[in-house]
């Protein structure tokens, strides 16, 4: 196998890319915007649904999303202190 070829193996063995659907909280930054995604745990003991909230840093290269929309984001490289995540698509725009 030459070193082209193991190149071309190794690549399709990655992951799977991880990604959030959330909604957009705050635009005040270039090129950036904070995304809360919500997600429900059940508690160990007691078996109620609780509501967790992350809020995630995302690189917004055409500053396209505003306060309420719908996104997808996606992890990529570091991209600063805080970032990690980049807008894929806008699901939907807020009213």
């Amino acid at each position: 196998m030459t070193a082209n070829e193991k190149q071309v193996a190794s690549a399709g063995k990655r992951g799977q890319v991880k990604s959030r659907v959330g909604v957009v909280v705050s635009d005040k930054m270039e090129k950036t915007v904070v995304v809360a995604v919500t997600r429900q745990v059940k508690h160990a003991r007691y078996g109620k649904y609780i509501k967790h909230t992350t809020k995630y840093f995302a690189h917004d290269e055409k500053d396209a999303c505003a306060v309420g929309d719908q996104v997808r984001i996606v992890e990529t490289r570091p991209l600063s202190k805080l970032k990690s995540w980049k807008v894929d698509e806008v699901l939907s725009k807020a009213v």
